[in-house]
């Protein structure tokens, strides 16, 4: 295992084990650069195919800063944990159902601010708020036409994918992987929650268009307002497609009311401007284990901003899924970007 780059410096007997290596500021130095705006610091392959108290260690489908910094890290496969924010070594792990004890298939993840834990699982789909033991608290609602079909319009493995606080954590937002049926394949919905007295009720929702052949993986919010947006595709023998966008829902229409989306006049998606394409960034002596147009690419599906903020650079954590796959890896990035 040859492990690089992470996010702070400990001990060298640490280090070894599990951290990523630093590099230079996003502009710094051009052999970082995915892009003149994004830069990747290092990378760590120390969490794959590993197990902690008895749970798999993988399947990482969202990522969320924790009220003391440390990362909380969901697995699609029922486990939420915590991680050590400078090793990524797991502190806890708890396992998560639904209200009759069944499995989920846990994509979101956000951290309110009294420390629970909101999960997007796309089976039905649903939002619930979660203790930090796992306990149920609370359920979102979910507007009919979002649902897997034949209840709404959603397809099966397409539904909420990303889960993120706006600024104030006063609006929740999830963004959906796919297109409902009859919208245009490519537009995909934003559903938004604000709080009211202690809960959410449903609010404006946005349409977004993701690239030929893309689906959104998750959706993170900046500490400006606007969202980070990653987009990936996956295709046999070639290997993964991710890039991250900037997206700002200012001037967007509430499509709640729309019951199709196609491009129609009148109607305003959301903004995008593509920060990087993660193919173009140098793989630091990474390895893949399956074709890859770049080797330090994967099945990357969590995103957290974990620091920064001053003139707009904010350092990322990303994670990829490698679905228990031993083709696939769970690979940490490092990334730092300049807004």
């Amino acid at each position: 295992m040859r492990l690089r780059p992470l996010l702070a410096t400990v001990t060298a007997a640490l280090a070894a084990a599990t951290c990523l290596t630093a590099a230079a500021p996003a502009n710094a130095q051009r052999g970082n650069a995915c892009s003149p705006s994004v830069s990747i610091e290092g990378f760590s392959d120390a969490l794959d195919k590993t197990t902690y108290e008895g749970t798999f260690v993988g399947n990482f489908s969202a990522l969320a800063v924790d009220r003391d910094g440390r990362i909380a890290a969901v697995s699609d496969r029922s486990a939420l944990f915590t991680l050590d924010r400078k090793t990524l070594r797991p502190a806890s792990v708890v396992p998560l159902a639904d209200e009759s004890g069944a499995a989920l298939d846990s994509e979101g993840l956000a951290v309110d601010r009294d420390g629970t834990r909101l999960v997007a699982s796309e089976t039905e789909p649903s939002i619930r708020r979660y203790a930090r033991n796992g306990r149920i608290l609370d359920r979102l609602p979910v507007p009919d036409a979002l649902r897997v079909a034949p209840a709404g319009r959603a397809t099966s493995n397409q539904t909420f994918e990303g889960l993120t606080f706006l600024p104030g954590r006063r609006t929740l937002l999830a963004g959906m992987e796919g297109s409902l049926a009859g919208d245009t394949t490519g537009i995909v919905r934003f559903q938004t929650w604000e709080r009211q007295r202690g809960h959410f009720a449903l609010d404006a929702q946005y349409g977004y268009r993701t690239d030929t052949g893309l689906n959104v993986s998750e959706t993170t919010a900046t500490p400006d307002g606007r969202l980070l947006v990653l987009e990936r595709g996956f295709t046999a023998g070639v290997g993964n497609t991710v890039r991250l966008y900037l997206a700002d829902l200012r001037r967007a229409t509430d499509t709640s009311g729309i019951d199709t989306l196609t491009g129609q006049s009148g109607v305003r998606l959301v903004r995008k401007t593509l920060l990087a394409d993660l193919v173009n960034c140098p793989s630091l002596g990474a390895q893949a284990k399956q074709p890859q147009p770049n080797p330090l690419l994967d099945n990357i599906e969590g995103l957290a901003v974990t620091g920064g903020g001053a003139h707009g650079r904010l350092n990322l954590l990303l994670v990829s899924d490698d679905n228990q796959n031993p083709v696939q890896i769970t690979r940490f990035y490092s990334l730092r970007v300049r807004l």
